[in-house]
């Protein structure tokens, strides 16, 4: 009961932070979550992550492992253009003070 009141607290802050409804938020991150092909209990915090299920047609196991590399890849370019913003905003921040 504690631990969904501090979810609950958790969307509010986000939704009030980008300036949307909690439920518009929740209908957003259900949406992404479909997309993404997540289900509900791979969301949850702790879970573990999904695993393809091996096939015994070694040309769906090929599609699989492209599929995978492709989503591992997204993910690299995702997290590189991350932290080239931050590297850059920690630049900008660090000029600006006057110490």
């Amino acid at each position: 009961m504690i631990r969904r009141k501090r979810e609950d607290r958790r969307w509010r802050s986000i939704a009030a932070d980008l300036g949307v409804n909690r439920a518009t938020l929740r209908e957003w991150v259900l949406r992404d979550r479909e997309r993404r092909g997540i289900t509900a209990a791979a969301a949850k915090p702790g879970a573990q992550p999904r695993e393809a299920v091996p096939s015994a047609d070694p040309d769906e196991r090929v599609r699989q492992l492209e599929a995978r590399v492709a989503e591992l890849e997204a993910s690299e370019r995702k997290l590189a253009t991350e932290r080239d913003i931050l590297r850059k905003a920690a630049t900008y921040f660090a000029g600006e003070t006057n110490w």
